[in-house]
């Protein structure tokens, strides 16, 4: 049972003493990915590693991943706020040897670093509102989130290639430093409390072996998502080295006193079902904002400069979503209606699109996109607070992490599942094409605007089947998500 729950005016003067740490911790985390991927391509240039250019975003996403439970456990046991001061620390150091990197190693090195921070930061600012605020009045806060990752998502590919054209890459690092110091003076408003857990044994076996796992893991989708049958061989063997690798952490975490991952409630049907949830709801919306400029440019003949302006009513139904969603679970505590109802509305527009892709006209297009988003920005508030009631005051950072870890996950097996989808159904539609098409990628998205008009419209043509598949595949993960989001046992918070 929950203590008895503050007044409303109590919860907002909290979740506000709380929203400054939180608002610079989620923007600096949101911005990471934007931002930086304007720069990859001057990045290549300078240090030659075209080819090995991905592992800038790898590096960053595993350890994003791994810090997710380590910092979440952490939490729990030695309170928020003197973790936030380490993961500001973290996430700073990792922006200064990222921007000053002299080699593509030392880069890397620098990236890790980073996302270790930003993995921690996130986590850490999820867990802090659901210390801040009680679980009813959580939904209402949604809107300021999803503001501070809008915001981030909109201002990072402008900032980035300002930087990177004005100042050159390394100030698409640097220039976040202000923010982190900002971040750590406003950690220090935050009220101090006493441990949460007790004594406390750090799981250093489960720790390692979680971090083999998630590399492995990563390795294997980054693999599996390049458009080469020669990959999916190494994709292979790094899957099988996973599977042993969780075997193994799984054995080790049953054993362990305090463990990395507590099984039980990770295990918890509420939990699993509603991580499950968010991960299939990642994986389709990173898979979207990943692919949709290709189709749009490519297939569409969209020009580049206002790709953007058509994907923006899909951010805006993402927050409408969020909003909604949020201010209907704080007034009647139900958690699950908006999202299940959300999601079925998500799934039929996707539908829509599978079948009727290239009928579909481009005044049209963006609005579908706003409500498919819509229906994923429901779900949005929803996660966070179920995982979090179930797994009660004691165990709010793991609940939190496990949530992060999943929608991690999710994107990145989306993207390789529905990317492959892709190619599977191009290739089989017409394979020469196809892979003419997958080598000129492989030279850049410009590479493909040198080819011969003839021969783009040929490989728009056989593109236009891949996103139908792919249209068709998302539709089957947000509606594996629906069916989760009605089968979640907690119904009211």
């Amino acid at each position: 049972m929950e203590a008895p729950q503050p007044s409303s005016s109590e919860a907002r003067r909290a979740f506000f003493r709380a929203f400054p740490t939180i608002a610079i911790a989620i923007f600096v985390t949101a911005i990471d990915q934007t931002i930086t991927a304007t720069a990859l391509p001057a990045m290549a240039a300078q240090f030659g590693v075209v080819e090995r250019i991905s592992w800038v975003v790898v590096a960053y996403l595993i350890a994003a991943t791994i810090a997710a439970p380590i910092f979440g456990r952490l939490g729990d046991a030695y309170g928020r706020r003197p973790m936030l001061f380490i993961a500001f620390i973290l996430q700073g150091l990792g922006m200064l040897a990222a921007g000053l990197a002299p080699s593509f190693e030392a880069l890397l090195a620098g990236r890790a670093l980073h996302g270790f921070g930003g993995g921690a930061l996130l986590t850490l600012a999820m867990a802090l509102i659901g210390e801040s605020v009680p679980a009813r009045e959580r939904g209402r806060y949604q809107a300021y989130l999803v503001a501070c990752f809008m915001g981030a998502s909109a201002a990072g590919p402008l900032a980035g290639g300002w930087l990177t054209q004005s100042f050159g890459w390394r100030w698409v690092f640097l220039a976040g430093l202000p923010l982190i110091l900002v971040g750590f003076a406003m950690a220090w408003r935050l009220p101090k409390r006493g441990l949460m857990g007790g004594s406390f044994r750090f799981d250093a076996a489960g720790t390692a072996l979680f971090t083999l796992f998630v590399a492995l893991l990563l390795l294997m989708l980054d693999r599996a998502q390049r458009m080469n049958p020669a990959d999916y061989a190494v994709a292979l063997g790094f899957g099988l080295a996973g599977a042993v690798a969780l075997w193994a952490l799984l054995v080790i975490e049953r054993r362990v006193p305090d463990p990395l991952l507590p099984l039980p409630v990770l295990t918890d049907p509420v939990i699993w079902r509603t991580n499950l949830l968010a991960a299939c709801v990642s994986g389709t919306m990173v898979s979207l904002i990943s692919f949709l400029p290709l189709y749009l440019s490519v297939v569409r003949g969209v020009p580049i400069a206002t790709v953007g302006a058509m994907l923006l009513p899909m951010s805006l139904g993402g927050g409408l979503g969020a909003l909604a969603s949020g201010t209907f679970l704080a007034r009647t505590g139900r958690n699950m209606l908006l999202p299940s109802l959300g999601l079925v509305l998500a799934t039929v527009v996707l539908c829509v699109m599978a079948f009727g892709a290239g009928r579909i006209s481009l005044t049209w297009f963006p609005w579908l996109l706003a409500l498919s988003s819509l229906g994923f920005g429901c779900t949005f508030p929803a996660v966070q607070t179920t995982v979090q009631v179930a797994a009660g005051a004691a165990r709010l950072g793991v609940a939190t992490a496990s949530v992060q870890f999943m929608r991690n996950l999710g994107a990145a097996a989306g993207t390789a599942v529905l990317g492959a989808l892709i190619f599977v159904a191009f290739a089989l539609a017409d394979a020469e094409v196809a892979e003419r098409f997958a080598s000129a990628m492989r030279g850049g998205r410009e590479a493909l605007g040198n080819l011969p008009a003839a021969e783009r419209a040929v490989m728009a043509e056989g593109l236009a089947v891949g996103f139908r598949a792919m249209f068709a595949g998302a539709a089957v993960m947000t509606g594996v998500a629906a069916v989760l989001a009605f089968r979640v046992p907690l119904r009211r918070v």
